[in-house]
């Protein structure tokens, strides 16, 4: 009969257990699919070979600003702060590497007892006394003296530990990811600040010598009037155009002083003057920037490669959490030594005590907590595909703006050039003409006032110029080295793109 329950039991469980599966809740949407698809090439040809694979010490030439970056990774606050979140990831790792396996513990204790005579404990106490052969009295109230290791496991059946571990390998490989997008921003925004300070001081370049040559006409307009040739009109004028530039030149000033304090700032440095050689801005050019496929975005950009990682680590919670669904198998065991007296502790092997036990507990009723979290680590991960399709076409866009912005403005760029050197040729012809009684003074102040305008913008269309090759190359995932020993520290680590192809087991 015993032998029968014994089956009946074993049969019951088994059915039970085959039962537990439909028991899991299904996502009733399949997923969005994770992969966009993106053009087979860029609506500009941008080379077969992307710039992204240029380390920025070999796209930016000037040792100046290649320096200063150098600097910036290195002492940079908000790139320090991320390290130290990266850490926090790396420890969430190693704790989840440490689910896995079994807890082994060692430890003692000690405790008093004291059961009531009229009571079974008490009575069973008594009668053990009187068996137990000792010199010595058994105290009353009886001690309990423990001492040894314990060990307890839970066996990961069902992968919920292994994903949920491999899920924060992968959180971890993102923070990595984060950090280098950290870096190409940094990377980029130095760079554009350090065009900016360039072309401020050419702007100041040009206006000392253009305020010279006002200061020079306001003269000859001051002599003009004392010959009579013209009114006191023409001398304000030339006067009010001389005290608007040489202002104007005390704002760049300021413009530098501020520009210079963000690149200190930047770099993680207290205000002092940047090493720079203005000279030759407007001739300035950078490397040709080469857009590559854009299915290379995947594997160059930071922030794709992210998203990807985060999307993957997703997926595998939601397997995690829909295993919690499942029976759980733990065992623990436990060996030591166990007296009511120090001295006969060690008196082995009437003194050692052990025991082991193994169960499987599965949820049934009052679930809500675990469906709770099933649904939202499904959510997250639908959230996760739709912010990795989002990251992906956000490149892609700003890689097909930057390519256009270039080829736009290296067409006003040489228009603009052309402009500029009329006007600076017409400045000295309308001083001629101005001096010999065949041009009015206006047509001088405003040859001159042309001619500042056209070269201050020739110099801020250079800037733009500069810039958008810069924010090319960052769009296209520069600005880092992916190797290791590179200026970020970091190797990246190749993941399988299995993005869109994870789906709980449910």
């Amino acid at each position: 009969m015993t032998k029968m329950n014994t089956h009946f039991q074993i049969l019951g469980t088994a059915c039970l257990l085959s039962l537990l599966p439909a028991c899991v809740p299904m996502r009733k949407d399949a997923l969005p699919s994770s992969d966009p698809p993106l053009p087979a090439a860029y609506p500009l040809a941008g080379g077969a070979k992307s710039s992204a694979l240029v380390g920025w010490r070999e796209y930016f030439k000037d040792p100046n600003l290649t320096a200063l970056i150098s600097t910036a990774l290195s002492n940079n606050q908000e790139l320090n702060i991320l390290l130290q979140e990266i850490s926090v990831s790396k420890s969430e790792v190693l704790g989840r590497k440490g689910a896995i396996f079994p807890f082994i513990s060692f430890g003692g204790g000690a405790g008093l007892d004291k059961a009531a005579r009229h009571t079974r404990d008490g009575a069973v106490e008594e009668n053990a006394a009187n068996e137990i052969k000792t010199d010595k009295k058994i105290p009353s109230p009886l001690p309990n003296f423990a001492v040894g290791p314990v060990f307890e496991w839970e066996v990961d059946i069902w992968r919920k530990l292994r994903n949920e571990r491999d899920a924060a390998v992968l959180r971890y490989l993102a923070t990595q990811e984060g950090r280098n997008f950290m870096v190409t921003n940094i990377v980029s925004e130095i760079a554009q600040t350090y065009y900016e300070l360039l072309a401020l001081d050419s702007q100041m370049a040009i206006l000392k010598p253009m305020i010279e040559i006002q200061q020079a006409a306001l003269k000859a307009v001051k002599l003009q009037k004392e010959a009579a040739k013209v009114t006191e009109l023409a001398v304000k004028r030339f006067e009010a155009e001389v005290l608007k530039n040489q202002s104007h030149l005390y704002e760049v000033r300021q413009q530098v002083t501020v520009t210079e304090n963000r690149l200190n700032y930047l770099a993680g440095r207290y205000p002092q003057r940047v090493r720079r050689n203005s000279a030759g801005f407007e001739h300035r050019t950078l490397s040709g920037i080469h857009g590559g496929l854009p299915v290379e975005l995947l594997r160059n950009r930071p922030d794709v490669r992210k998203a990807e990682l985060e999307l993957v680590a997703s997926g595998l919670e939601v397997k995690a959490a829909a295993a919690r669904f499942y029976p759980s198998l733990n065992m623990s065991a436990a060996l030591g030594l166990r007296a009511f007296s120090l001295d006969k502790a060690f008196n082995t092997p009437a003194s050692m005590a052990y025991e082991a036990a193994a169960g499987m507990m599965a949820p049934l009723i009052n679930r809500s907590e675990i469906k709770a979290a099933y649904n939202g680590a499904s959510a997250r991960q639908i959230g996760a595909i739709y912010t990795y399709q989002q990251t992906v076409l956000k490149a892609y866009i700003e890689v097909v703006n930057q390519l256009s912005q270039i080829k736009n403005l290296n067409q006003s760029y040489a228009l603009k050039s052309q402009q500029v050197q009329a006007l600076s040729d017409s400045i000295a012809i309308a001083g001629q003409l101005f001096t010999n009684a065949r041009a009015e003074y206006t047509e001088v102040l405003l040859t001159q006032r042309d001619a500042l305008e056209s070269k201050m913008e020739l110099v801020e269309l250079k800037q733009q110029q500069l810039n958008a090759f810069v924010k090319a190359y960052k769009a296209l995932g520069g600005g880092y080295n992916r190797t290791a020993g590179g200026p970020n520290g970091i190797t990246s680590m190749s993941v399988p793109r299995s993005a869109g192809k994870l789906r709980a087991d449910s």
